[in-house]
């Protein structure tokens, strides 16, 4: 992205900040459906505590983690494919020293695994949830951090929340990184740079364990604000595949204490490295309004990819506004243009959440000539039981519409989750 649009929309921040300061509160709007269920089961990180020796570092320590029981099945309606289904015990055992002069450290396990009375045999088992072997256990965060005012360099297996590199904890595994980064705050921006050498989790594949994140890493750089304004520029050089561009720039504005205004619009530019193929310039946008606990929202993204070129929305669920439960526009934005958009309801009422979404996913012929129109829509209700306990179930209904016969696109999904974070 051109540096001098970059450095004007930053100084545009600042001075929108200054006519907005008396009613700027900081909010978390939510950009894609994707976003919607993937907090469901989000572990808050816990406030690490100062002390004044080593010793204490461990005295001080911290034991936290999560409990998760999920059942998940595929109905399918191609010809000759089974359905699926599985139910995996599992969760997160973390332990976390405390800081001293700056330093701290913590690892933390994750483990899913199928329990065989409620899991599909051979074709039958879904091992989205814990593998093609029904078990998945890694060492999957361990890193050493370092703060000092408002920097922070953190080196090791950690989580990471960036455009194109996320953790996505969208079934029971979530993504976790092996990485350096380094951030900094100030005045409402953070600044983030780093190095990925590796990555776990879901949408890496649970049969591969850890897998490169580029032939030689991953280097991405990046600012962030969210406020009344928000604002997203990043910058990614995925190593003998793409360099990618990514822009979004919105505004989340309370009309008043029951009513928010949410717009925000996105850009994302991959230039091809090595004839690796990926190469894509998607633009979208996304407007939502809130109105007592109701959201009205609709989401629209496009995607060129042809040629014989294809899209990549990162390592993670993507920072693209139509990303649904499953359905993302990389999947049929290949040797073609495509476009996707998808509109949503939600309601919020004291302990209860939900949402209801309808995606339409197009795209145009490629060069030989076929088209794609999938449909899906996703239905999601979540009971917040307390502040630790959550009851969450998801219901996907996916459709081919280009074809008369069924394909792999044709199923419904069904998933149910109990989970307890301590």
């Amino acid at each position: 992205m051109n540096k001098i649009i970059t450095i004007s929309l930053i100084t545009t921040i600042f001075l929108i900040q200054t006519l907005f300061a008396q009613d700027a509160q900081p909010r978390d709007r939510i950009h894609s459906v994707r976003k919607v269920i993937n907090r469901v089961a989000k572990i808050e990180n816990q406030e690490v505590s100062t002390v004044d020796n080593m010793k204490h570092m461990f005295e001080d320590a911290k034991v936290s983690g999560q409990l998760k029981v999920m059942y998940a099945g595929y109905n399918q309606k191609e010809a000759g494919v089974d359905d699926s289904y599985a139910t995996a015990l599992g969760g997160i055992l973390k332990y976390e020293l405390a800081e001293f002069n700056g330093f701290n450290a913590a690892a933390a396990v994750y483990t899913s695994n199928d329990i065989s009375a409620f899991t599909g045999a051979g074709p039958k088992q879904n091992s989205e949830l814990s593998s093609s072997s029904g078990s998945y256990t890694q060492m999957s965060e361990a890193y050493l951090n370092y703060r000092y005012k408002d920097f922070n360099f953190r080196a090791g297996r950690q989580t990471l929340s960036t455009p194109l590199a996320d953790s996505d904890d969208i079934r029971m595994i979530q993504n976790t990184f092996e990485a350096y980064v380094a951030s900094y705050n100030y005045s409402g921006f953070k600044v983030m740079a780093g190095h990925i050498n590796l990555w776990q989790g879901y949408d890496a594949g649970l049969d591969e364990g850890w897998s490169k994140a580029g032939n030689n890493g991953t280097n991405f750089g990046g600012v962030s604000y969210n406020n009344v304004l928000e604002l997203n520029a990043w910058y990614y050089n995925i190593t003998q595949q793409t360099n990618a561009e990514y822009l979004d720039f919105g505004i989340q504005y309370s009309i008043n204490k029951d009513m928010i205004l949410h717009a925000t619009l996105q850009y994302l530019k991959e230039d091809e490295l090595d004839n690796s193929a990926y190469k894509s310039e998607i633009y979208g946008g996304m407007l939502e309004y809130v109105l007592y606990g109701l959201s009205f929202n609709v989401a629209y993204d496009a995607a060129d990819s042809r040629n014989g070129k294809a899209s990549f929305s990162g390592t993670g669920g993507g920072a693209l506004f139509t990303s649904m439960d499953t359905m993302i526009l990389d999947d049929i934005a290949q040797d073609r243009k495509a476009n996707a958009i998808v509109s949503g309801i939600s309601y919020n009422y004291k302990d209860f959440n939900f949402l209801y979404a309808y995606g339409s996913f197009k795209g145009d012929a490629n060069s030989l000539g076929d088209q794609a129109h999938i449909v899906e829509q996703d239905i999601a209700c979540e009971y917040n039981v307390n502040d630790k306990f959550i009851v969450a179930a998801v219901y996907v209904m996916q459709e081919d519409r280009q074809n008369s016969q069924k394909t792999a696109h044709d199923w419904d999904r069904s998933q149910l989750m109990l989970n307890y974070n301590f």
